[in-house]
């Protein structure tokens, strides 16, 4: 959610429970400001709050001149003093997979540890491998998971330059309300990452500057969003089953759409079988 709409965004959402209380809401807003003159971002975007045993996480993202790339992100316990999360790479995906398990601790310097055995030929030669892996970096592994697997923008709201750049639709005026009422028209917002030939071959109004993000009807297994008209049929939400705690917004006829994450930051492995 941009820190710009936060008031008025967080009560499109409230009737899904994701809320926070008024305290949280004047700290994110003050301190959303400083993050955004501090770090140089073109834009801040309040990502949610991920839910630890002991503390919970509230998470900022800073975006720079292309809204698709390098972005930043953010951790905080108040909502006013602000650490950031390291690059994540393939080497640390694999160890917080193989090693991080269960719900959060809430505390970035815990750490888990898992004892691989090899066992050789006699038990004196066995090797044992100890894995070993911060909750501050699980929880950068976590949120670029759940940003490439369920963030959601409304079709049209970004446009890529013949540069490659990827930038805010300034004259996206929002979804009807009959388009909003179709996934075709809800795209991932991350590098596509399948042909969207049979989604071509549906839309007749097809265009390369807008239609260049992967479709959510498109996701597999089907039946991983939940979409529903609320607030008196005025607000279109988005839900996803993959994983909960994900909400999206748009108002139809407005450019008002966002998301946020509010969860435990653990995956809906058994999705497939509740279908």
């Amino acid at each position: 959610m941009d820190s710009n709409s936060l008031s008025y965004s967080l009560d499109f959402i409230a009737c899904s429970g994701r809320i926070l209380n008024i305290e949280q809401r004047t700290a994110l807003q003050t301190s959303m400001l400083i993050l955004k003159k501090s770090y140089n971002f073109k834009r801040v975007m309040f990502w949610g709050k991920l839910l630890g045993i002991k503390q919970d996480y509230f998470i900022a993202q800073g975006r720079s001149e292309d809204e698709l790339k390098n972005r930043t992100y953010l951790y905080s316990f108040n909502c006013m003093d602000w650490l950031l999360l390291p690059a994540v790479t393939e080497t640390m995906i694999e160890e917080v997979t193989k090693t991080a398990k269960g719900h959060f601790i809430g505390d970035p310097s815990y750490v888990y540890e898992q004892n691989l055995y090899f066992p050789i030929e006699t038990e004196e030669e066995a090797e044992i491998n100890v894995t070993r892996v911060s909750e501050e970096n699980r929880l950068a592994v976590t949120i670029q998971q759940i940003d490439e697997e369920v963030s959601v923008v409304p079709r049209g709201a970004f446009i890529r330059t013949p540069l490659g750049l990827v930038h805010v639709n300034r004259s996206f005026e929002g979804l009807s309300e009959s388009e909003a009422r179709k996934l075709d028209n809800f795209l991932h917002f991350r590098e596509p990452k399948r042909a969207n030939t049979l989604y071509l071959e549906r839309m007749g109004d097809w265009c390369p500057a807008i239609d260049f993000l992967d479709v959510l009807s498109d996701d597999i297994p089907k039946g991983s969003w939940s979409l529903q008209f609320e607030c008196a049929s005025r607000v279109c939400v988005l839900r996803s089953l993959l994983w909960f705690g994900l909400t999206f917004y748009h108002v139809p006829n407005t450019p008002q759409h966002g998301y946020i994450y509010i969860g435990n930051g653990l995956k809906n492995r058994d999705l497939p079988f509740m279908l």
